[in-house]
């Protein structure tokens, strides 16, 4: 047993042959719930009674009275069902019910005093059940009832008593059931005083004694019944009789004639044209054009024939012309599938055609041997749903002479996979093609001024950006279940309010997407497998729907786009911008600053001048000889400049022959960067000599002049330094940048200059210049940077380094200038 208590809704069901209810009402679970509360103290056995719930829900009732203006019990179609009477008492406990449903309970009996303590409820549904005869007395109390479903039970008579002509707000009754064969002159004379809107009669399938004037006491405006003529045809004339002059403005037949067609001669329904019905209704049974063929002068609003048995119903044989009188024609689920050339002129005043559900296909909807163009004149909306038709251009050119035509309803068919060329009626807006094979190819076949547009759950996987930049009118757009792997980039659609996309295969949405569509309102888009990045945050910021979720990147499958929160500066474009310009241009101020303060621009002016005197080297021939200008370039401080002149200078440039030493107090061209007539004169020389001292070691220029000697040294694969020691220096006690200097003093041959004037130059030249006579302290390399003193013989070979040329670039002697 389960229990459900809801609040106000809709009504009970409004037809009396109900589906089974399981599928609208789940409650065949145990340990179904009150409100939350398990209904474990439900008893287990086969003689439940109402009264358990209402001992165990009083108490409920009672908290919730200030909560809840309305309840709702439904005690329909349990497991276990109620056991077949309801007592006095059994609904005691809640006096605020205003919905009761006690359908499909096989409940044969009520107490008179059962609904005492609900004088509130305005809804109760017996349907289903057991009763054998109309439990009158129990009503009496209802007198706030508006809805009462007693139909299908097994009662025999429709005899009303007169507790129902107190019943003033009733508005909708059932009655009726599988053993009802009879319905008495004043069985329904309790009603004469009340306005009902709906009443329902089901009567038994054989035989039906119907008494003249029994429908007369009716005041109804929608009548269904549900009862079967078969062989009681002679009953409906009668009927239709007592209804005139009556309000009615509905008139529903279920099952007419259910076995067979009717075969006689008399005219069924000719008092129909006599009544104030504007919509009659013909639900599944036998019928065909004979029932209605004697009719003249009738008028109708709607005309609906449903799962009827015939399918050439529209065949016609010129006996049944009354469609002329027809402004809403439904043939729902009929099956038929020819439509004649003289049914399009019959139905000349239609204006809404309902063909949905049949199996109409494109040769027999659209016949090149009729002609349409005067047909179907008023004809506003056809709805052609749930067919076989395959072609857009025949639906065209059927419609295409329909002056009123706005509305076209043609989903669940086989439309849009051809590549046709299609003619439309130029004032058709609406139009649906849900559910079939649309192509991008079917866009060319479409009409571009619709206002409305639904191609949904067609396998759509492409769309044309073109079409919708055409179709200026275009105002709401359903692309719904399709395929689509992508948004086209500018997409335009000027009108466009209403846009669906979602249940389609694109990921990816920019926020310029729809920036073309300046009037879009309305945006569904989720159930879609988004890649969460920045052009999708920044699609929309806030408000995301609930069923927008990623599916890219893998650690964000299946979370909702809602809470995917990207870096702060990950997504907002202009602020990392603006970090980046401040890093770069604080990073070019670090570099700056350190470039000033270490001379990075000398250094790259520097290599590029070494760069360009490599490539001149090794352009030069194996056997070529550069060019030099002098013999050695001089590199020594400013404190050692006297020596230089001094002694340096005027042994060696008044040598015989002469040397051409190149120094900067006296060679360097004035005006020029210090570093160019640096660079220039050391390529401009065939050896450079170093004097190295205290002072050349805290020399920053002097530094420098090393360091482009060893690069040329290098470039030309050659040895061409002379080192020559003034002043004892440790070697290991050099600072870093002069590593070059202290790697050389620990594995070059270099010269010392002795502090003893005994030992220094005398007057003369050395080997070099032709046969000197002195002698020159040298050293060799050696652990500790220091060297021993070298024989007189030796000093010759020393100073014949001197004009060695470096490898196989030779700079000969006779290539100098004179000095």
């Amino acid at each position: 047993i389960s229990v459900v208590l809801l609040g106000v809704g809709t009504g009970p069901f409004p037809i009396w042959f109900s589906p089974p209810v399981s599928s609208f009402f789940p409650l065949r679970y145990p340990n179904a719930k009150l409100l939350g509360r398990k209904t474990s103290w439900l008893p287990r056995d086969k003689t439940f009674r109402a009264s358990h719930l209402c001992e165990n829900s009083s108490s409920f009732w009672g908290k919730t009275k200030k909560k809840r203006k309305g309840k709702r019990l439904n005690l329909m179609f349990h497991k276990r069902p109620l056991c077949q009477d309801i007592a006095a008492g059994d609904l005691a406990g809640l006096p605020l019910l205003r919905r009761l449903d006690l359908a499909f309970n096989n409940i044969s009996r009520l107490a008179p005093d059962a609904f005492a303590a609900n004088r509130l409820l305005e809804q109760l549904r017996l349907f289903n059940n057991s009763l054998a005869h109309i439990p009158a007395p129990a009503l009496r109390p209802l007198a706030n009832l508006r809805c009462l479903d007693m139909s299908n039970n097994l009662y025999g008579r429709a005899a009303l008593d007169g507790v129902f002509g107190t019943l003033r707000h009733l508005r909708e009754l059932w009655l009726g059931g599988p053993l009802l064969r009879e319905i008495g002159r004043d069985d329904l004379a309790a009603l004469k005083d009340t306005a009902l809107q709906k009443f329902a009669l089901k009567t038994a399938a054989g035989p039906l004694r119907y008494r003249a004037g029994a429908f007369s006491w009716l005041n109804v405006t929608e009548l269904w019944c549900d009862m079967a003529l078969d062989g009681s045809a002679a009953a409906l004339p009668a009927l239709l009789r007592d209804l005139r002059g009556k309000p009615l403005e509905t008139l529903r037949f279920r099952n007419l004639f259910e076995f067979a067609y009717y075969a006689g001669s008399a005219d069924l329904f000719a008092g129909l044209a006599e009544l104030r019905a504007t919509k009659l209704v013909f639900y599944r049974g036998k019928f065909d054009e004979r029932l209605l063929a004697g009719i003249s002068g009738l008028r109708l609003d709607r005309l609906l024939l449903q799962d009827i048995s015939n399918p050439d119903v529209l065949r016609f044989d010129w006996t049944f012309t009354w469609l002329s009188g027809v402004a809403a024609l439904s043939i729902v689920n009929v099956n038929f599938n020819f439509v004649p050339c003289d049914a399009w002129g019959e139905m000349r005043n239609v204006r809404v055609l309902n063909v949905t559900g049949n199996r109409l296909e494109d040769a027999y909807l659209y016949s090149q041997r009729c002609h349409y163009g005067a047909v179907m004149p008023k004809l506003e909306t056809f709805v052609l749903a749930n067919n076989q038709l395959s072609s857009l251009a025949v639906l065209a050119a059927l419609t295409l002479t329909w002056p009123r035509l706005s509305s076209l309803d043609a989903s669940r068919n086989g439309l849009g996979a051809r590549r046709e060329t299609c003619r439309w009626n130029g004032n058709l807006r609406w139009l649906a093609l849900s559910h079939n094979q649309v192509t991008a190819a079917a866009f060319a076949c479409l009409p571009t001024g619709l206002e409305y547009l639904d191609l949904s759950h067609s396998q759509l996987d492409r769309l044309d950006a073109s079409f919708f930049s055409r179709s200026r009118r275009l105002r709401e757009l359903r692309l719904s279940g399709n395929k689509l792997k992508f948004i086209p980039s500018g997409w335009t659609c000027p009108s466009l309010e209403v846009l669906a996309i979602d249940g389609n295969s694109f990921g990816v949405l920019a926020r310029g997407s729809f920036g073309n569509m300046p009037r879009l309102a309305s945006l569904a888009a989720g159930d879609n497998p988004y890649h969460c990045t920045c052009e999708l945050y920044l699609f929309l910021l806030r408000d995301w729907p609930g069923n927008w979720t990623c599916y890219h990147p893998e650690e964000l499958l299946d979370t909702a786009v809602a809470a995917y929160t990207p870096w702060p500066l990950e997504c907002d474009v202009p602020a990392l911008v603006a970090v980046a310009v401040s890093g770069t241009a604080a990073a070019a101020a670090v570099a700056a600053a350190l470039c000033w303060k270490f001379d990075v621009p000398w250094y790259v002016r520097a290599t590029w001048r070494l760069v360009r005197s490599r490539y001149r080297g090794r352009r030069g021939g194996g056997g070529v000889a550069r060019r030099c200008a002098y013999h050695a370039f001089v590199s020594y401080s400013r404190a050692d400049a006297g020596w230089v002149r001094r002694e340096l200078l005027r042994r060696l440039e008044s040598a015989t022959p002469p040397y051409r030493l190149c120094i900067h107090e006296r060679d360097f061209t004035p005006g020029r960067w210090i570093i160019d007539n640096i660079i220039e004169s050391i390529e401009a020389s065939a050896k450079v000599i170093f004097v190295l001292s205290r002072s050349f070691v805290d020399s920053e220029w002097c530094n420098y002049e090393l360091y482009f000697a060893h690069q040329r040294a290098v470039g030309l694969g050659s040895e061409d330094v002379i080192l020559v020691v003034k002043e004892p220096i440790d070697a290991r006690g050099l600072p870093r940048k002069f590593s070059r200097l202290q790697k050389m003093l620990g594995s070059k041959t270099y010269l010392e200059w002795p502090p003893e004037p005994s030992r220094k130059f005398l007057t003369g030249n050395p080997p070099i210049f032709g046969g000197g006579e002195e002698i020159k302290r040298f050293s060799t390399p050696s652990p500790f940077g220091r060297g021993a003193l070298a024989s007189p013989a030796q000093l010759g070979h020393i100073w014949k380094c001197f004009r060695r040329l470096p490898g196989h670039r030779r700079c000969s002697p006779e290539m100098l200038p004179a000095a």
